[in-house]
């Protein structure tokens, strides 16, 4: 029952992250975190970090994890299996309907408000992976607009900013 359990809740992330690559957060964190309780919410802020450092997709780094914790090299083939199929499936069916119809005014607000509504998530989940308490410590708080100013303004790689902060924390006390 596992891996059905571990396939059917990783096709409902593949479903519905809408939006890219940080949209399912809050989704996959109420599923595996809270409703199954297959990871613990610091593990989830552990694996996020880890997921932003190793290429490829998160929802697939996620899927490979979790699905390899709770029921090893099956438990990764039927998370993966589940979190792909969602996107394979509806990019073939409805491409050709997006090409011809993606103009309108209609579907141009759909696409705009789902955005705003993943940004609204994203945020959320931000402020859930971070203890409020660090956010009032000066180094932290620098940090975070650091960041947040070489990610917006710069070319530089999110991974080496990353990098850059976890190295920042080896040095700084």
């Amino acid at each position: 029952m596992t891996l059905v359990t571990l396939f059917l809740v990783f096709l409902k992330i593949g479903l519905f992250a809408i939006g890219g690559g940080y949209s399912f957060l809050p989704l996959l964190e109420r599923e595996i975190v809270e409703r199954y309780g297959w990871l613990a919410r610091e593990e989830f802020s552990d694996v996020l970090g880890m997921a932003k450092i190793f290429p490829g997709a998160i929802s697939i780094k996620y899927a490979t994890y979790t699905g390899y914790k709770i029921a090893g090299i099956p438990g990764v083939i039927l998370a993966n299996l589940g979190n792909l199929l969602p996107p394979v499936v509806v990019i073939i069916l409805i491409s050709g309907l997006y090409a011809r119809y993606k103009t309108l005014p209609g579907v141009k607000r759909v696409f705009n408000m789902v955005q705003l509504a993943v940004f609204g998530m994203i945020i959320a989940l931000a402020f859930r992976l971070v203890d409020v308490n660090q956010l009032i410590q000066l180094k932290n708080l620098l940090i975070i607009v650091i960041s947040f100013i070489l990610f917006l303004y710069t070319k530089i790689h999110p991974a080496l900013i990353i990098v850059g902060a976890g190295a920042l924390g080896l040095i700084l006390k």
